[in-house]
């Protein structure tokens, strides 16, 4: 009977030191501001915001590239590296990169930049000559610098927006602009080869040939210069961090 006196009062002075030192309430208490949640917030003012309407094909899009990369495309491109030396390789892609300075060159004159425009002009002149039609860089080795420009930037350099974002099939991620600025180039440089071809005087049937597989090589040769690889990023939302980055780089080049 005294035990149980004894914890019973225990039990009381233990509740009456923890309300003794409970700290009394002097001011009202305000609740705390709502962090606003990023649903809230506009889309457009969200970080990893793109105008993407077309989502749903995009992704269907962006998943056919990545099938057709992997059983396709780079096969064949695995394929050629097997077969050529790396010194082959390095004049494949330098003879394509002297083909495609003409659109660097009509693109840096659009855009009203001299200097690039004399830089560009300076490496056909000396790529062509001097790296014997394009199969060496010489101009990079006498510290003129490539320049990279095409018809999207150039829309761009007057005011034309990126509009929505659009995943091309096998060409991969883009925009409404730069789809646009990508069939001019692609007229004007189709045009340009297509005239190097007849000044060699071969038959009608010969040139188309010629002309086709100079395209499939280039093909070839762009994704052999290219490191990306579709799902490779480790990321479960590839899809949006590499449309974000596409409108990135591109707002950046337009800008420079």
């Amino acid at each position: 009977m005294k035990r149980t006196i004894k914890l019973t009062l225990l039990i009381i002075l233990v509740f009456m030191a923890g309300c003794a030192t409970a700290p009394v309430q002097q001011e009202p208490i305000i609740p705390a501001r709502r962090t606003m949640p990023e649903q809230d917030v506009p889309r457009e003012q969200q970080g990893f915001y793109v105008y993407d309407p077309w989502e749903p094909m995009n992704r269907r899009i962006y998943n056919f590239n990545a099938i057709f990369d992997e059983y396709v495309f780079l096969p064949v491109v695995n394929a050629y590296e097997f077969v050529l030396p790396n010194f082959v390789q390095t004049g494949v892609s330098n003879f394509f990169k002297n083909l495609t300075e003409i659109t660097n060159l009509m693109n840096s004159l659009l855009q009203f930049k001299v200097e690039k425009s004399l830089n560009t002009f300076g490496r056909i002149i000396c790529n062509t000559t001097i790296g014997l039609g394009g199969l060496i860089d010489a101009a990079t080795h006498a510290g003129i610098e490539r320049e990279n420009e095409d018809f999207g930037q150039t829309l761009g350099f007057y005011g034309l927006g990126p509009g929505p974002y659009l995943v091309l099939p096998i060409f991969g991620p883009s925009n409404l602009r730069d789809t646009g600025g990508l069939a001019v180039d692609s007229v004007v440089y189709s045009m340009m080869v297509r005239q190097l071809i007849e000044e060699l005087d071969m038959d009608a049937k010969d040139e188309d040939i010629l002309y086709w597989s100079l395209t499939g090589l280039s093909a070839i040769d762009q994704r052999h210069r290219q490191s990306f690889r579709y799902f490779m990023t480790g990321s479960p939302f590839e899809y949006t961090l590499v449309r974000k980055l596409v409108q990135v780089r591109r707002q950046f080049l337009v800008e420079h």
